[in-house]
């Protein structure tokens, strides 16, 4: 019986045994599989050798359009509108009257002060020959003299407040649409129409401060409008004195000619501005850039093997970007599968 248990025993440790040998086995040959086959196969990618050339160096930016100069056309005086002689939506000439506003009152006024006026004024008329005759005191001539400036004084005032009443362009542009009537009562508060002046316009825009020092005064920029494939031009006259802290950007305006009024105030602007032109640029296509946590990396080939390095970037285009540090010319860079590259990877490369 004894002998019966030990043989049973003896099968299950053998077969047991076996198993596991078989697994270990198994186990080996699939490494050493995985092994021999990275070893033999490496990655068929593409790549650039890097060299130096010539960069024009273009800034992509987004700005507005504005009207050369605008205002809010009011009256400065209250009262009843007693004619309009502008048509809404018409170009205006500077100087030209708008709309003018009653008067009756401020004239009848100015009658009232001009006769006071003229009575003050012969009164120190008098005062001074008899001032000469030592007739009367300095202190008496000098109160008929101030009695007449100050007649003088009411009625160059109400002189100015009837120049008031006609509300003239303050310079040549476009008049918008119109608020009032003829008969409305109008006051200070109420908004007539807008006037701009859009044979030129300007282009307001913000570049990033690295770039500040690369931006004159002068310089001729390029941008294009929504709808339309034209491009046009505008010349930098403005640049803000300080950087922005909130958005660490640089403001600069531009004005461009407008004269055949396709362009409107309100409108965004795809602005290309020339910087610098660069002779010993790095440029390398933007596919061949990694994005990671702490910038930018690139792979490179090295015996056979992708390194990865880090790289400082600037200006891109469509396509490439200006590379200011990080590689040197004779690398050849890796340009497709970066993503699931490692350091240290097999790879073959074609350069293009």
């Amino acid at each position: 019986m004894k002998i019966k248990y030990v043989v049973y025993a003896l099968l299950i440790i053998g077969i047991i045994g076996f198993i596991g040998y078989r697994i270990n086995s198994n186990s080996n040959k699939n490494a050493d599989s995985k092994d021999q086959k990275g070893k033999s196969q490496a990655m068929a990618l593409s790549g650039i050798v890097v060299k130096y050339e010539t960069f024009d160096n273009n800034l992509s930016l987004s700005g507005s359009i504005e009207a050369n100069e605008q205002v809010e056309i009011r009256s400065e005086v209250s009262g009843i509108v007693e004619g309009i002689y502008f048509k809404e939506g018409s170009n205006v000439s500077k100087g030209q009257v708008l709309f003018k506003v009653n008067d009756i009152e401020l004239k009848a006024q100015l009658r009232q002060t001009t006769t006071r006026e003229g009575l003050a004024f012969e009164n120190e008329r008098r005062a001074k020959l008899l001032l000469e005759k030592e007739a009367i005191s300095q202190e008496e001539y000098d109160v008929a003299r101030a009695d007449f400036k100050s007649a003088q004084a009411q009625s160059q005032l109400i002189e100015a407040q009837i120049a008031k009443t006609s509300v003239r362009a303050p310079f040549s542009g476009k008049i918008g649409l119109r608020s009032i009537s003829p008969g409305t009562y109008i006051t200070p508060m109420i908004l007539v129409a807008k006037l701009v002046n859009i044979g030129k316009l300007k282009i307001t825009f913000s570049i990033p401060e690295k770039y500040a020092s690369q931006v004159k005064t002068n310089t001729t920029l390029t941008f294009k409008v929504a709808g339309s494939d034209n491009k046009y031009s505008a010349t930098v006259y403005a640049i803000d004195p300080e950087i922005a802290v909130a958005t660490r950007t640089l403001q600069v305006r531009a004005i461009a000619e407008n004269k055949d009024g396709k362009l409107l105030p309100g409108t965004f602007a795809d602005v290309e501005l020339p910087l610098d032109i660069i002779k010993d640029a790095i440029v390398i296509p933007t596919e061949a850039i990694v994005p990671i946590q702490n910038g930018k990396k690139v792979f490179i080939t090295n015996n056979g093997l992708a390194k990865e390095l880090m790289i400082e970037t600037a200006t891109r285009t469509e396509t490439s970007v200006l590379v200011l540090s990080g590689l040197k010319e004779g690398d050849t860079v890796i340009t497709n599968g970066v993503m699931s590259l490692k350091n240290d990877d097999k790879v073959k490369v074609t350069i293009k």
